[in-house]
């Protein structure tokens, strides 16, 4: 029988709603083979984060003070030697900072193919299928590799799964390597208390590289005033700057999914895209036709944005 192994992300004691999503996926997998979901979780106390993964067959525990909080060289250790002992025909990652690290990490200890980017998956005559970003998410890239595989999942292809059925769960050893690790934890660090939480957010107006200066953002700030919305942030701006780290929105900020996102000079690089592709209702202005941001959004103008805002701003006053 085959089985797709999902190892699950959490942070501060809670299952990382992405994990729920591959679980989904894995799901479709195992489905087109009458195949078995398992679950790997790795914490200083396993059992604290298995209540919301019932979508999962059978969960495999891990705990071990070394896994309190996520450790590279101390999760590809466990994974490898879960992986040789359970001989999955895939392991799904997210593509996330954790399955950037240990995908790639994996595929060259096992010597198994690796697919990124992924948004559809499927089986077909011991061999998977996917469908990926390229090439900033302006195409669809079609790709096939003989199983076992590696694959990470793009955050926002799949529905997060529910917590459904109550599989049994296998606690196992932590490895003896885990006291001999090389690397070291330093100190994690949090938002600074009582800023703004944009993924709480009814509504936002988002802008990108395309607003151009820091002082350009003032009519930006004046329109989601007047919507009554937050404002946020692209990576280009935040690195530049512009807006807080806490108003950014991508996979190395926040995810969001407002009633309403207006998307300003954001061109939708990949990493952007799932962190919004999920809002109730997307506009996007942006000059360049071609923008990746023009796929997900509901509606969309071509417009010169710095000619839009201050007459939406007047019709909307």
């Amino acid at each position: 029988m085959t089985t797709i192994l999902v190892p699950i992300e959490s942070l501060e004691g809670a299952v990382l709603p992405v994990s729920l999503e591959i679980l989904t996926a894995a799901r479709q997998l195992a489905a087109t083979t009458g195949g078995e979901v398992e679950a790997l979780v790795l914490s200083g106390d396993a059992a604290k984060l298995t209540s919301k993964l019932g979508a999962a067959d059978r969960i495999i525990a891990v705990s071990h003070p070394a896994l309190e909080h996520y450790h590279p060289e101390a999760h590809l250790i466990v994974i490898a030697g879960i992986i040789q002992q359970r001989k999955p025909c895939a392991v799904l990652f997210a593509y996330s900072t954790a399955g950037l690290d240990l995908g790639p990490a994996l595929a060259e200890k096992l010597q198994w193919p690796m697919i990124g980017y992924c948004t559809a998956i499927s089986l077909d005559n011991g061999r998977i299928n996917a469908q990926s970003q390229g090439f900033g998410g302006r195409l669809t890239v079609a790709s096939q590799a003989a199983l076992p595989a590696i694959l990470t999942i793009m955050p926002g292809a799949f529905t997060e799964a529910e917590a459904s059925g109550n599989p049994p769960i296998e606690n196992w050893q932590p490895p003896a390597l885990l006291s001999k690790l090389r690397m070291t934890r330093v100190k994690g660090t949090s938002p600074v208390p009582g800023g703004v939480d944009i993924s709480e957010a009814e509504k936002i107006v988002c802008v990108g590289r395309g607003i151009k200066d820091k002082d350009s953002i003032e009519a930006a700030r004046g329109l989601a005033e007047i919507l009554g919305a937050e404002l946020a942030g692209s990576r280009p701006v935040i690195d530049n700057g512009w807006l807080p780290k806490e108003r950014q929105v991508g996979k190395s900020g926040r995810k969001v999914k407002p009633k309403l996102y207006f998307a300003l000079g954001v061109s939708g690089a990949p990493e952007h895209l799932e962190g919004m592709k999920s809002s109730a209702l997307i506009i996007a202005i942006n000059t360049d036709k071609t923008a990746p941001i023009f796929g997900c959004a509901h509606y969309g103008a071509t417009c010169d944005l710095f000619e839009l805002l201050p007459n939406l701003s007047q019709q909307l006053r």
